[in-house]
């Protein structure tokens, strides 16, 4: 079969899901699978662990955005259907970095480049992102580069 343990663990926990009628868990498993699909249909790829990472990754920030918004229009109710799905979502992605870890490989791509201006930003996350995908908030670890190299 494919060589993708993430959408293969996807799979079993919507097996498992299924079996204990857990519907929310459920519903947030099979739309996750199904953007996979989607990915996968429209570009004819078949989808790797990396690309699933980043694909999760955004259904992750999808979710942060939704729960702010509803939150903030006192829409309780919806921004816990939001978190709920969130605590899904993450289960399937890698721990995350501290903040001490973050600011090390901050450090170590800051010295690889050597950025030193806001000039320098894009390479900088181009070098960062594989190593953070999944794993931290690019947003912010963006504004944290912005701050040091402000």
């Amino acid at each position: 079969m494919s060589d993708c343990p993430i959408k293969q663990a996807l799979k079993d926990a919507q097996k498992a899901a299924m079996r204990a009628k857990d519907k929310p868990r459920l519903t947030t498993l099979r739309g996750m699978l199904a953007e996979l699909k989607r990915v996968e249909v429209d570009e004819r790829i078949e989808l790797d662990d990396e690309r699933v990472l980043v694909i999760l990754d955004k259904m992750q920030k999808q979710r942060r955005d939704s729960i702010s918004q509803f939150e903030a229009a006192g829409r309780d109710d919806l921004a816990e259907v939001e978190k709920n799905e969130l605590e899904v979502i993450k289960t399937f992605l890698p721990a995350q970095l501290t903040d001490e870890e973050i600011d090390q490989l901050i450090d170590a791509a800051i010295a690889a480049t050597g950025a030193s201006t806001m000039k320098d930003m894009g390479p900088l996350m181009a070098q960062l992102k594989p190593q953070l995908q999944g794993r931290a908030d690019i947003a912010a670890v963006s504004k944290r580069i912005k701050a040091r190299l402000g």
